[in-house]
């Protein structure tokens, strides 16, 4: 189907609108704003993350008045708000200097720019390919990713012109998505965000679902995945509820991060309006649907969706045909989605690991300078991102995408699995080579003379040249 509006790559002329505020605060917009337009100051309110509800939605209320009690502090040492500039390649700063101080321009100096924009309108051609560097498309749309990847899949399914979705809105709603993601977190960043959209995707493709799901399916899909982790603080639910955050009290501790997802995607559905054309019914079942979605990937409650999608394999129970078992179908697929990272080939999916693992670590560098309990996997000096993914895999991931794989029999479930068995085997050897200088240090710490005795006891001939 050929969409009549192409527009896959963000384009790099083009700053992010200076309007769009850090994730601490952001525009409320209005129709009588400007897209690209100087804000009016009026229009400016303080969200915490996305949330921006109507003043009439009594949870929103709450946690204005929660967000305010908590960042009171936070804003004394902030200092005056940053807002989002694009980063200009070379290229362009040398041809702004030049207008600014009335240099003529002799040669054409966006040739970078567009260097640039063509090879990542080059890589979306392949974005269906599992091999896809999501690192690479990042650094080729200034850290736009998730914008570009989510507005092509939305242009290639014909979903912007089927759901007559306003650019405008639309334009709005990613750049404000992308923002409220915290680029400060090592792993749920947006970059995070756009490399689940890409694996969605790969998974919408599978025969099992391309040839059953609806429009509405893969519309919801698409947003479930772009705003899956949105606002995400780079810690864990268990953190939030031993620190008594008001979040977990609002959430009553169950699903705390996940719902806070959901709810900062609604709110920004609803500040742009984006489905505000919709019947108010089909608005308000498509926010229902799109917090279904994102719940299901809660890892607390990972035990659950597997043993009802292993019954439904059990039984051979699964019928596309039924809105529900689609919709569980999605559920399943988002949360492979969400921890393909070791299914990914192994110079890809090392750089994750080593981005959450970090992740991980910080949590528990808070906790020991707070003088809490570490959680577990999050102590640096007891844990190695070796036994955090051997563990990972063998525990969580190989069961998923084993079940997945006797769903959707494919030569990509069967790429994953591969990836994942090599990526392990490859962990286990880095581990046995840490174990191994570990133990040679420990030796030659107890006896200094015990390398220099080991060594002469080794056959000359035995050595490596």
């Amino acid at each position: 189907m050929e969409v009549c509006y192409q527009l896959p790559v963000l384009p790099l002329d083009r700053p992010v609108p200076k309007h769009v505020l850090s994730r601490r605060g952001a525009i409320s917009f209005s129709s009588s704003s400007s897209l690209f337009g100087a804000p009016d100051p009026r229009q400016l309110s303080q969200r915490r993350g996305a949330i921006s509800y109507d003043s009439s939605d009594q949870t929103a209320l709450y946690i204005r008045m929660l967000a305010r009690l908590s960042c009171g502090a936070l804003s004394a040492d902030s200092g005056t708000e940053k807002r989002v500039h694009r980063l200009l390649s070379f290229q362009r700063y040398l041809h702004s200097s030049r207008l600014l101080r009335g240099i003529p321009q002799q040669i054409p100096l966006h040739i970078l720019d567009e260097d640039y924009s063509g090879q990542a309108r080059c890589m979306l051609e392949k974005v269906g390919n599992w091999n896809f560097d999501i690192f690479l498309f990042d650094k080729l749309t200034n850290g736009n990713s998730l914008i570009s990847l989510t507005l092509h899949l939305l242009n290639q399914y014909g979903l912007v012109d089927l759901f007559q979705l306003d650019m405008v809105r639309l334009w709005r709603f990613l750049v404000l998505v992308q923002e409220d993601y915290h680029n400060d977190n090592p792993y749920h960043n947006s970059v995070h965000a756009a490399d689940v959209t890409q694996a969605m995707y790969c998974y919408l493709q599978e025969p099992m679902l391309s040839k059953s799901l609806t429009s509405y399916d893969i519309l919801l899909g698409i947003l479930a995945a772009a705003t899956h982790d949105l606002d995400h603080p780079g810690v864990n639910q268990p953190f939030l509820i031993k620190t008594d955050h008001y979040l977990a009290r609002l959430y009553r501790n169950t699903s705390v991060l996940e719902n806070h997802h959901w709810k900062s995607a609604v709110g920004l559905l609803r500040e742009t309006g984006l489905f505000s054309h919709l019947p108010a019914e089909d608005s308000l079942n498509m926010e229902r649907d799109l917090g279904s979605l994102i719940l299901a990937t809660d890892i607390s409650r990972q035990n659950d969706y597997l043993s009802r999608f292993r019954t439904h394999l059990d039984q051979d129970s699964l019928c596309l045909a039924n809105g529900s078992h689609r919709h569980f179908v999605l559920q399943m697929a988002l949360k492979c989605a969400d921890i393909c990272n070791p299914c990914r080939p192994w110079e890809l999916s090392k750089q994750w690991s080593e981005k959450v693992t970090e992740e991980f670590f910080q949590q528990g560098d808070i906790e020991r300078k707070h003088k809490l309990e570490v959680s577990p996997l999050c102590d640096r000096e007891t844990n190695t991102i070796c036994n955090i993914q051997i563990g990972f895999m063998t525990y969580v991931a190989e069961p998923l995408f084993g079940e997945w794989a006797r769903f959707s029999d494919t030569r990509l479930s069967q790429t994953m699995l591969g990836h994942m068995g090599l990526n392990k085997a490859s962990w286990g050897g880095l581990q046995q080579e840490q174990t191994a200088v570990s133990e040679e240090a420990e030796l030659s710490t107890a006896d200094p003379d015990a390398g220099e005795s080991r060594s002469k006891e080794i056959p000359q001939g035995s050595r490596e040249s």
